[in-house]
């Protein structure tokens, strides 16, 4: 019997998770929570039944659930939505496309998601409430924190560190052993040669801090 999973959050990103959680075939989605106003409208044919103040009463009926918002430069929204979700002791999956490959020693925590041809290679740990995005590989002992994003064709090498929070933009590139701390955004393309000792904002090749 599949999986009944409702999806918190009804934007663009959710589209994409809906793709890969069918790709599966695990999984029965009973709906998404979004805004009040947008209650009765269809997500990729899938209808948004209520607002995250109805998270409690499909828990008590033992749904699942996935974070679907998104994640660009703060993490805020999606943690706090997992925070209550944990707190109200949810069941929490993580989630992998069809079309990924996750090795057999790698670990996924509580709410992730790996999506569509992303890698995730062996001894790597991705973070709970983590989104491993499309074609972002993720090699050995390389350890994503929580609440983390890993854009689009990201390549994090082996034994990396990224800290809870952060984002890795689309196409970035850090090098064996770098260590990104908590809170910090890496812009799409740029190349990390070392590891950064404070948070913020950096880009470029090499990789400069903006903010």
């Amino acid at each position: 019997m599949k999986t009944k999973l409702l999806l918190i959050g009804g934007g663009g990103h959710c589209q994409s998770c809906i793709d890969v959680i069918e790709s599966t075939a695990d999984y029965e989605i009973v709906g998404i929570l979004d805004k009040a106003e947008k209650v009765g409208q269809l997500i990729s044919g899938y209808p948004i039944v209520g607002t995250d103040a109805d998270m409690d009463k499909y828990a008590e009926q033992g749904c699942s659930f996935l974070v679907t918002v998104g994640q660009l430069k703060s993490s805020a929204v999606r943690a706090a939505l997992f925070d209550r979700l944990q707190a109200m002791g949810a069941l929490l999956p993580h989630l992998v496309a069809s079309t990924a490959y996750v090795s057999k020693h790698a670990q996924l925590m509580p709410g992730c998601i790996v999506m569509h041809r992303a890698v995730v290679n062996a001894g790597a740990v991705i973070g709970a409430n983590s989104i491993i995005n499309t074609c972002a590989n993720i090699e050995h002992q390389a350890i994503i924190g929580t609440c983390c994003h890993i854009s689009t064709g990201a390549m994090i090498n082996g034994a990396c560190r990224i800290g809870d929070h952060s984002f890795i933009g689309s196409g970035a590139t850090l090098i064996n052993g770098v260590t990104i701390p908590a809170h910090t955004v890496i812009g799409a393309g740029a190349v990390v040669l070392r590891s950064l000792n404070e948070r913020g904002v950096y880009a470029g090749n090499p990789i400069k801090k903006i903010t």
